[in-house]
């Protein structure tokens, strides 16, 4: 399945879960498939992409290692159905996006958290999605930039 539908999947799944426990879940699955993503773009997408790519895929394994790791059966882990990226800029852009709603997310588990190791890792969760997202911010940046040389090149050749 291509990134940006496996991300609005996850974006359904956020959206639509009730309880600290089952957003974390979510979370934990959203982390996983930016890793994935992550590691796809840093194998096979755009070169100028890669070194950022393999930092998202640090920081988003991070965010997969403060939560506790949910029982998923491997069918449901929606970053092992990943097949193709797609169009990196469209895929990019939703996951800023998921990232963006699961930091809200969180901050609403670690509001209403009763206890401090809820709490926790909440808060480095969210500082994982917060970093995650700059990465993410990066890419599309040098995304624009190249794609700004490129018209530049056709634009002087004709």
């Amino acid at each position: 399945m291509d990134a940006v539908r496996l991300i609005v999947a996850s974006r359904r799944a956020l959206a639509g879960s009730e309880g600290g426990p089952r957003i974390m879940k979510e979370a934990w699955q959203a982390y996983a498939l930016a890793q994935a993503i992550g590691s796809r773009l840093a194998v096979s997408g755009p070169p100028e992409l890669r070194g950022e790519a393999l930092g998202l895929t640090e920081l988003a394994g991070r965010g997969c290692g403060v939560l506790d790791t949910p029982p998923i059966d491997v069918a449901d882990l929606r970053a092992a159905q990943l097949t193709d990226l797609g169009d990196a800029g469209k895929a990019l852009v939703d996951l800023g996006t998921l990232l963006t709603e699961l930091g809200m997310a969180l901050v609403a588990v670690a509001s209403a958290a009763d206890d401090e190791g809820t709490y926790w890792q909440c808060m480095e969760a969210i500082d994982a999605a917060d970093e995650s997202r700059d990465r993410v911010r990066e890419m599309l940046r040098r995304l624009a930039a190249r794609d700004g040389e490129i018209r530049e090149r056709y634009r002087t050749a004709g």
